[in-house]
């Protein structure tokens, strides 16, 4: 059984969509980040940087595994099932590259962005709009040449990148104003929120 530590967040709906896609069967257990039970020390032992989401896998090969960081999970996921991640070439590169991308530019600085929509700090929240608007203009770019994120075909960087540009569509709004109206990421936000796994992970609040 997979057992998935994690919370209603960008990066803590991840997983669930994951495995709602491959439709696998797993169970939640909820870490309310609000209440600071990441710092509990039992998910400490799971998630040595106290982040969310955690997944334990007890019928992994060689014996139980756990996995903090999304994208590893993603990315473990996809390899133990064969889904959503070619196995080799250029369309699993592609599909790794927007994955670290999205682990190390649009999840940072939209969630810096979010932080300082709420301080009174007007030059950081301009930088921040700023580099919002600019990645989000990257991405825009890339789907203009192609159906999915990493190409054709649906894969964990979609999913990645879904519930990044989803959580600033609902929580952004203000700040990033008409930036959001981008043509080929509107086209793709309706494609990906079509899919009833996203919408079952979009709309995934507490279950156990």
């Amino acid at each position: 059984m997979i057992t998935l530590h994690t919370w209603t967040t960008p990066n803590g709906r991840k997983p669930v969509i994951m495995l709602e896609e491959l439709g696998e069967p797993y169970r939640v257990v909820p870490v309310d980040i609000g209440k600071g039970e990441q710092f509990a020390p039992a998910f400490l032992k799971l998630s040595p940087n106290n982040k969310i989401p955690a997944l334990v896998d007890d019928d992994a090969d060689g014996g139980s595994i756990t996995i903090f960081e999304s994208g590893a999970i993603l990315t473990y996921l996809a390899e133990k099932y064969g889904r959503l991640l070619a196995p080799a070439g250029a369309a699993r590169w592609q599909t790794l590259q927007w994955l670290h991308w999205q682990i190390g530019g649009l999840g940072p600085m939209l969630g810096q962005l979010g932080f300082f929509a709420q301080q009174d700090d007007a030059f950081a929240l301009d930088r921040f709009v700023k580099e919002g608007d600019r990645l989000l203009t990257v991405l825009d770019r890339q789907l203009a040449g192609s159906r999915y994120v990493a190409g054709e075909e649906f894969t964990i960087a979609d999913i990645a990148c879904y519930t990044w540009v989803a959580g600033a569509m609902d929580k952004l709004k203000g700040p990033l104003g008409d930036r959001l109206d981008k043509p080929d990421l509107q086209r793709w936000m309706a494609l990906v929120g079509e899919r009833p796994a996203v919408q079952k992970g979009m709309a995934w609040k507490i279950r156990n």
